[in-house]
């Protein structure tokens, strides 16, 4: 606790322990796998060593994988922080409001009806099928005198969440081809991932990041309630629906390439909020440090329990956001943020 106190009245040794850990699971990411490499042997291919071409190969992979783990794990963290701030919900987080079902279904239409193979396709039915499913899940959740709580929002969430992998279950199981695509994507997972799809992703989670930072000074308002929030000149509607925009496109870009990663935008900003409180001023920015810690530590994680294969990172993130978010639903019973 007292470490705590003096890490949130002083935000530069904040944010130099936050990138100090951010070094620490980018360097594990890169030196530790599911293939042993020497430790040496890797520095020498770092420096462009030529000579280490049995290592190059894996080396170069691994660079890949955790660049792009850096920041679709800092996009699933703020993607989060940004739905439980507009819906002022802590169990609000893409996986639990069916968003990466959504994503998921819209995608394997695409596969299996218009044989669309090109990430770019991918990033837009995924970003429409998560809106949508956002919408959709907000609506059931707001049916009801006593409006939107945590377990209505969560059960609804899951319901949806059910019915849509039914869906494409149904789409998938006829046809082989699109079951050995969809597969493994299916599960999460950022192995196989190159600077091509870096650079697909990257325009969109820029254009996230960037609305998410403008909206700060105005989520931070709407926290005081609606009709403050009003009577301060903020126009909640807009607010809402752009934040909601913002956070969607973050988590679809993501799982358009990677498939649905949960648990990420749930347990970061919670861990984030306990150290700093509610000001998304701090929350936003950290979370996206977090959130590429967890996310690089879970896949580090994945290959070396899996050895000599790998455990998939959606697989590794369920298991550690599962306890927290019955910890949330359980202990801290709290409607709103």
């Amino acid at each position: 606790m007292i470490l705590i106190n003096h890490v949130r009245k002083n935000i530069w040794l904040s944010i130099l322990i936050s990138l100090i850990l951010l070094l620490i699971c980018m360097a594990i990411s890169i030196f530790i796998g599911s293939r042993s490499i020497p430790f040496l042997d890797v520095i020498q291919v770092l420096r462009g060593n030529t000579d280490y071409t049995l290592w190059t190969n894996i080396v170069r992979a691994r660079i890949s994988r955790t660049v792009f783990g850096l920041i679709a794990g800092g996009a699933l963290g703020v993607s989060g922080a940004l739905m439980q701030s507009i819906t002022r919900n802590p169990v609000a987080d893409p996986s639990i409001l069916g968003v990466n079902t959504g994503a998921s279904l819209f995608v394997v239409c695409g596969m299996s009806f218009f044989n669309l193979t090109m990430p770019e396709q991918y990033i837009w039915l995924a970003f429409a099928g998560g809106a949508l499913t956002a919408i959709f899940v907000y609506i059931i959740a707001s049916v009801g005198a006593s409006g939107i709580s945590p377990i209505k929002l969560a059960l609804a969430g899951a319901a949806t969440s059910i019915a849509f992998s039914s869906l494409v279950s149904t789409i998938t199981l006829p046809d082989t081809n699109i079951i050995d695509k969809f597969r493994f994507w299916q599960v999460g997972s950022i192995s196989g991932t190159d600077w091509s799809d870096i650079g697909t992703v990257t325009p969109y989670l820029v254009i996230g990041l960037l609305l998410a930072i403008v909206l700060i000074p105005s989520l931070n308002t709407l926290a005081l309630g609606d009709e403050t929030a009003t009577g301060l000149g903020i126009k909640v509607t807009l607010v809402r629906c752009l934040g909601g925009l913002a956070g969607v496109l973050l988590c679809c870009a993501v799982t358009a390439l990677a498939g649905p990663i949960g648990f990420i935008g749930l347990v970061i900003p919670h861990m984030i909020r306990l150290v700093f409180g509610p000001d998304l001023r701090f929350i936003i920015p950290f979370s996206m440090i977090g959130g590429a810690c967890l996310l690089l530590l879970s896949d580090s994680s994945g290959r070396l329990l899996g050895y000599p294969g790998e455990i998939e990172v959606g697989i590794v993130t369920a298991i550690i956001g599962a306890p927290w978010f019955i910890l949330v639903i359980r202990k801290f019973k709290v409607s709103t943020l």
